[in-house]
């Protein structure tokens, strides 16, 4: 058993490896995650137990084991730490131009036209800062929100909850049917199986591909898939080359300019649904860095995207909104 020492004050590195170990349940991952040797983290692991004079770890146990005591240490502490990061965090950026780093992932649907414009104005107004820029699928972008890996993310509103991490919806991004614009067929047939027509889809692994399944099983629709893609651009492709149909977003359309003479937006027939674009940001972030970024993401979403596509198509302009 752990004997308490008093000859050493608690130190906020100890409790950020007892967090980061409890994540990984792994010396190798929270070593290579703080950046630390193996031994380092051990040692100040031991330091941890020492001075609270308690078992947080069943070293009897490889991988070594938390202890229901350790547990219950963990839980009490999560709070005061969230909230020591977020205090650092406002005082490092609150005057957000002095800011030294952020950390920005974004799915690849914005990556032609709004990253770069976000980039742009970031730099300008955060001059001594230095940015990270990831672009990755709505998963993957939540993961690493999640394991401090990044500071803020655009993703798709998850079907799971993210009540780990804080989150502003952006946009309201409505499901389309896109179809070869030579093709005049009826809608509910289409999407019924009814018409010998090639239902196309996103990968099985992306969020978006999971919202549309979800959607169609509440309708009792089954529709065999020839293909399968995680690339809007391909997809858009064998659409415009006639190779079949497809269920997609505005703003996935508006990507796909090359083919826009060769595509043609429907709304999907009977009962509407869509997808949420959110910035989402991990518990510590700075609200100034936040704000700085969900300002300059409404507006070039709105001067990019939202003005061109209800140009196009006027019956989207109540469905393809920002979220105020």
């Amino acid at each position: 058993m752990p004997t308490h020492s008093s000859n050493k004050d608690l130190s906020l590195k100890w409790l950020e490896l007892f967090q980061t170990y409890a994540r990984t349940q792994s010396l190798q991952a929270t070593a290579a995650e703080a950046d630390l040797s193996i031994s380092t983290v051990s040692h100040h692991l031991r330091n941890l137990e020492e001075h609270l004079g308690i078992a947080l770890f069943d070293h009897s146990r490889r991988p070594m084991v938390i202890t229901p005591t350790g547990r219950n240490y963990l839980r009490n502490i999560a709070q005061a730490m969230q909230t020591i990061r977020k205090a650092t965090a406002e005082a490092s950026a609150g005057n957000v131009a002095d800011a030294s780093y952020l950390r920005v992932g974004t799915i690849e649907d914005l990556d032609s036209d709004v990253t770069p414009e976000l980039a742009v104005y970031l730099s300008q107004n955060m001059p001594d800062c230095n940015f990270l820029y990831h672009t990755g699928t709505s998963n993957d972008i939540i993961r690493m929100l999640r394991h401090r890996e990044l500071d803020l993310g655009v993703v798709t509103t998850p079907l799971k909850s993210t009540n780990d991490l804080v989150d502003w919806p952006l946009l309201r991004d409505p499901f389309v049917i896109a179809l070869p614009v030579s093709m005049d067929l009826s809608l509910p047939d289409i999407v019924e199986g009814r018409i010998n027509l090639p239902f196309l889809q996103f990968s099985s692994d992306l969020i978006i591909a999971a919202q549309i399944e979800a959607q169609l099983r509440r309708l009792g629709v089954q529709l065999p898939n020839k293909f399968e893609c995680g690339n809007n651009q391909t997809l858009m492709a064998m659409v415009a080359a006639g190779s079949g149909w497809t269920i997609t977003t505005p703003l996935m359309f508006s990507r796909a300019r090359r083919f826009h003479k060769q595509l043609r937006l429907h709304p999907f027939p009977g009962k509407s649904f869509g997808r949420t674009l959110s910035l989402i940001a991990s518990p510590d972030c700075a609200q100034s860095a936040i704000d700085l970024v969900a300002f300059k993401l409404r507006i070039e979403l709105n001067r990019q995207i939202l003005s061109d596509m209800h140009r196009a198509f006027p019956w989207l302009n109540e469905q393809f909104t920002l979220i105020e």
